[in-house]
């Protein structure tokens, strides 16, 4: 079995992390920040709880026997459970919040959880003891004003998986820890001239605007974002960056539009990894067990391409919340400080949401994890010392990454040039800040 390299240090290096960087909360506070308020319906022993997650089917297992179990020692809660892809979660979402129909616990990620913050959404968590679970430099680092919006569940992060024996069969220098960005580009040019045709070694992910930022940040012009106001994109950096990747496609270096443009991850033919097309692919650390299950023996780790500042990010950053809507917050915060605490929970649930935020509970798995748990691990430990911080997009800039896709969707398949889709990619930006100034 994999022995992950440093493993045994790893709970140590995560707090160390988790300790400079910038984590996020959850919502503004009811009238009582207690979740044990009198004026929640329902008690800490009785309620049938609404909870949705996304991810992975084998979070979804997972999670599902975990619910069970709760119900078993606990009789009087019951669930009745959402769950879905990525995609689909954040499509689903926003609407029951618009129609105030949240489910009382759900899943919740640093990449939005401020939006809900400034809208009011999310229950005040402060009042759970989760003294001895959780290392009180990641609470504090996780709330927001001083308070608690969110229990942190993992610590995660970014890298890339790779297919090994492809590229060995190909004589491909293979990926390495602290990959520069010009040896990741170098490496998807050597794909070109050493993997058969229709094979690639990288994919394209110029639609999303955090894999531009990556590069930005890398190079010490830090994110796109600044004051939760500001739009920071580097004219130049940007130019280098889109450019690139347009040589790319004109080279054939990188898939086709449309197969890039009908990606689903984790789909046995939709996936360009997990049907064969390209040799690489971004990845969060909780998603390796369930890629290394589909290829089993074919997957390598390495981090994110870095530059002088770094690469990529590693920390907390997916969290359990209540909604404020909720008319069984007891139940669910008793049942929140369950689900991150309890050893057989922890060893049901595993590293399937990434490496588990308590260190009892890790010391009692490690034994046990799997081939691709134990490979996204190793994957952490390889991305942890370069990280940087992670820089979601603010409140009130969630048109704007929705404009920065489609605009980049339409360089892709050639219907705008780079030139148009800065400027429209500014305009929009402009726009934002103007409104969020009022």
């Amino acid at each position: 079995m994999r022995k992950p390299k440093g493993a045994l240090a790893i709970l140590s290096t995560v707090i160390t992390m988790s300790l400079l960087v910038t984590a996020c909360g959850g919502a503004k506070s009811s009238n009582s920040s207690d979740p044990k308020s009198s004026g929640s319906a329902g008690t800490a022993d009785t309620a049938k709880l609404n909870i949705m997650w996304w991810g992975s089917q084998e979070r979804h297992d997972a999670t599902a026997q975990a619910l069970d179990l709760y119900t078993k020692n606990n009789a009087g809660i019951t669930f009745s459970p959402q769950y879905t892809d990525w995609d689909g979660y954040w499509k689903k979402l926003p609407t029951l919040a618009a129609s105030k129909s949240m489910p009382d616990v759900f899943q919740m990620d640093a990449a939005y959880i401020q939006e809900y913050v400034s809208r009011g959404l999310l229950e005040d968590l402060t009042a759970i003891d989760l003294g001895g679970t959780i290392d009180q430099g990641v609470i504090d680092k996780s709330k927001i004003d001083g308070k608690l919006y969110g229990v942190p569940l993992s610590y995660n992060g970014t890298g890339f998986v790779y297919n090994k024996p492809e590229l060995e069969a190909a004589g491909m220098t293979l990926p390495k820890k602290d990959w520069t960005w010009d040896e990741f580009f170098a490496f998807a040019e050597e794909g070109r001239q050493k993997l058969p045709a229709g094979k690639y070694a990288i994919g394209d992910y110029t639609t999303v605007w955090n894999w531009y930022q990556d590069y930005q940040m890398a190079y010490g012009k830090g994110p796109m974002f600044q004051d939760g106001t500001k739009l920071n994109i580097d004219k130049d950096l940007w130019f280098t960056f889109q450019k690139k990747y347009e040589d790319f496609r004109a080279r054939d270096i990188i898939p086709k539009a449309a197969v890039s443009a009908a990606t689903v991850e984790n789909d046995p033919k939709a996936d360009p990894l997990l049907s064969g097309l390209t040799m690489t692919r971004g990845v969060a650390v909780g998603a390796v067990s369930a890629l290394e299950k589909m290829m089993p023996g074919k997957l390598e780790v390495v981090n994110n391409p870095v530059g002088p500042n770094g690469g990529g990010w590693a920390q907390s950053t997916m969290y359990w919340v209540v909604s404020k809507d909720s008319e069984h917050k007891e139940a669910a915060a008793k049942f929140l400080k369950w689900i991150v605490s309890d050893p057989e929970a922890g060893k049901i649930l595993k590293t399937t949401r990434g490496i588990p935020i308590s260190s009892t509970i890790f010391d009692s798995i490690k034994s046990e994890l799997s081939e691709g748990e134990l490979l996204g691990i190793e994957m952490y430990n390889m991305a942890a010392d370069k990280a940087m911080p992670f820089a979601p997009a603010p409140p009130g800039w969630a048109d704007f990454v929705k404009t920065y896709s489609d605009t980049m969707t339409e360089v892709m398949f050639k219907k705008k040039t780079l030139d148009e889709a800065f400027d429209v990619i500014m305009k929009k930006g402009e726009d934002t800040q103007a409104r969020l100034a009022k």
